[in-house]
């Protein structure tokens, strides 16, 4: 390869890594809420602020909005998606019809490197969510996913990584109130125990039972809210 060849190849490979960097920085800080929902993202105070040109953020953002993060506005910008019950309900909704059954068919067929693979997912998890909050959401999901991982059915792995990427921010909100992380750290051991085990019908019960009881627990979150904005 010719040195001006390399040379672009090098600047390609430099780019798609700062894009990279970038999307997980600002994806960071919109699971932990530091960017405001009501107001559009301001691109060049945000390019200043990471040290980066507005190219490889306008890829950053344009894939935040792929995965439901951002929505963007002729004329006006990005801005962060707000939560909402409606969604709530939709997504919770695929879940439960898809996720359970996954779960207890992956158990079926997992290896020892898929359960060792969940049992250190679930351990990253634990440790984040008595430390760095912000990256709870992420690797909640990455604990779900590696119960659902070892199924290898392409189009419903990425169906279900699609709704939890989409969950992250919800999972986040439905820790916030005391005691919550506990029992998510209760649930997810059983989880991962019953799996572990191949016990296919248990663990697919169990899965449910959690999807459905986070579900819940947001519905109240969603309608304390509503009530204290309407007093």
């Amino acid at each position: 390869m010719n040195p001006v060849a390399l040379r672009k190849t090098f600047m390609t490979i430099v780019v798609q890594t700062l894009s990279e960097q970038i999307f997980s920085l600002v994806r960071d800080r919109i699971i932990s809420g530091k960017l405001p929902t009501d107001t559009a993202i301001r691109q060049d105070a945000l390019a200043a602020e990471l040290g980066v040109s507005k190219i490889p953020l306008r890829e950053a953002l344009a894939r935040l909005e792929q995965e439901g993060l951002l929505l963007s506005h002729a004329n006006r910008g990005f801005f962060v998606r707000p939560l909402n019950a409606d969604e709530v309900e939709e997504v919770f909704a695929l879940r439960l019809k898809l996720e359970p059954e996954a779960v207890g068919e992956a158990a079926k067929v997992a290896t020892d490197a898929d359960r060792k693979a969940a049992r250190t997912a679930l351990d990253a998890l634990d440790v984040a969510a008595s430390g760095d909050k912000t990256q709870v959401g992420k690797l909640n999901r990455a604990f779900h996913m590696s119960l659902v991982y070892p199924l290898h059915r392409q189009i419903t792995v990425q169906i279900i990584e699609r709704l939890n990427i989409i969950c992250e921010r919800y999972v986040s909100k439905h820790l916030e109130p005391a005691g919550r992380d506990d029992r998510a750290h209760n649930e997810h051991s059983a989880l991962l125990e019953l799996w572990s085990a191949g016990n296919s019908d248990e663990v697919s019960a169990l899965m449910r039972q959690h999807i459905a009881m986070t579900l819940d627990d947001l519905r109240k979150q969603f309608e304390m809210e509503k009530t204290a904005k309407s007093a």
